[in-house]
């Protein structure tokens, strides 16, 4: 089918009734247009937020499983209320859960990964001229469990729906107006972009930036998918992720903060071949990511490792860890919260060198301390103390003259 267009619409955007209405005259005037279209849809406002702090009422450790089931829910009420506002103008239109439309999932929960998704349903309700409207963020594993995809997992859902759909444009549709050199909350002559390559906003959106979710910009890029971001709440024109050429002179596109970060160590392990291996396989094993490694050097046939993790999977951390650090008779492990992750990001550094020491040089002047280092061909990150972390945002964007590109 031809002329398919897929929006996904962020919780802010369907905060209200109000907002809801718009919504659904957007999508409205978008059909007039002669497109086909899918929507999806997060939930209303701070309802997932709401929720979590429902269950945390109850226990404080609510099972996973559960949490899903309850996380849910909030995405099934904005995608049935969205429906009746396009019915009400006089639209036909579906709204659809995961399950009724078939995306399935890998088993973890409250963080699964999509593994293939059903057209069937949604081609057949196109073909009738409906709007479709998918709830996001959720899915189904192979016990027919509801599965939930970790926050911002509605731009997942999203781009992976406009993937197997082989449709024109995916436009991700939000509060901000595109995509920004930094958060304009922290820098204010912060500048849109007008472009962005996939590798860029892969780094910035796993490097703290929360205009999309990460996975979703890896299937965007793994699979070409036409990439937009905009704001809901007028027809600007937003931002084009793409796998566009730069400019020889745009070295750094922008900088990015993430506070949801905490450092694990583990001190004293032997220092053998396989050791690393034990360590990360077992976090890997329990789903949590882990970011900035570094290991320290040698002494006494010992070693010291430190890294990163979200905050959310600290708990976690610690038990896994724990038992590692037991079965490899380490000196024992320690954790540490308060922390940031500072980064600059351009696909135009990997052919200019002394970025990392110009960034170096900026955060010294601060007398900002850096307790870890990581690099790629296209950024560096630096993990400071929380409290310090804006400050940097704020020098790096002027260090780079990031409001001038």
């Amino acid at each position: 089918m031809d002329n398919i267009i897929v929006q996904k619409y962020g919780g802010t955007s369907v905060a209200t009734p109000e907002r809801i209405k718009n919504v659904a005259m957007r999508i409205i005037n978008l059909k007039k247009e002669g497109k086909n279209i899918v929507v999806v849809v997060s939930a209303m406002g701070d309802t997932t937020d709401d929720l979590i702090e429902l269950a945390h009422q109850i226990t404080s450790n609510p099972p996973s499983r559960e949490l899903d089931m309850l996380l849910a829910t909030g995405e099934q009420v904005s995608i049935a209320l969205l429906a009746m506002a396009i019915e009400s103008m006089g639209q036909d239109v579906i709204s659809l859960t995961a399950s009724q439309v078939g995306i399935y999932t890998d088993n973890i929960h409250t963080r699964a990964r999509i593994m293939d998704i059903n057209t069937e349903r949604i081609l057949e309700e196109l073909n009738k001229d409906r709007i479709v409207i998918v709830a996001g963020f959720q899915g189904i594993n192979e016990f027919n469990d509801i599965t939930t995809l970790g926050r911002g997992g509605s731009d997942t859902t999203a781009v992976a729906l406009a993937s197997v759909l082989n449709a024109e444009m995916c436009e991700i549709l939000t509060d901000v107006d595109g995509v920004y050199t930094a958060d304009p909350r922290i820098v204010f002559n912060s500048k849109k972009l007008d472009t962005i390559t996939y590798e860029e906003m892969l780094e910035l959106a796993t490097l703290g930036a929360k205009v999309l979710h990460p996975r979703s910009v890896e299937l965007a890029w793994q699979y070409d998918v036409p990439l937009m971001v905009r704001s809901s709440f007028n027809e600007g024109e937003g931002t084009i992720v793409t796998n566009m050429k730069l400019e020889n002179d745009r070295v750094v596109s922008g900088v990015a903060c993430d506070k949801n970060v905490a450092k694990a160590s583990i001190y004293g392990v032997p220092s053998r071949a396989g050791v690393a291996y034990k360590i990360f396989s077992a976090l890997a094993d329990n789903g949590i990511d882990v970011d900035m490694i570094v290991q320290n050097m040698t002494r006494d046939g010992k070693t010291d490792i430190s890294f990163t993790i979200a905050k959310e999977n600290l708990n976690e951390t610690s038990k896994v860890l724990k038992k590692v650090s037991e079965e490899l008779e380490s000196d024992g492990v320690t954790f540490e919260s308060g922390l940031a992750k500072v980064s600059i990001v351009g696909a135009g550094m990997i052919n200019h060198p002394g970025v990392a020491a110009r960034m170096f040089e900026a955060l010294y002047e601060l007398g900002i301390n850096i307790e870890l280092i990581t690099t790629s061909d296209i950024k560096v990150s630096c993990l400071v103390k929380e409290d310090r972390a804006e400050e940097a945002v704020r020098k790096l964007h002027d260090v780079f003259e990031l409001e001038n590109i």
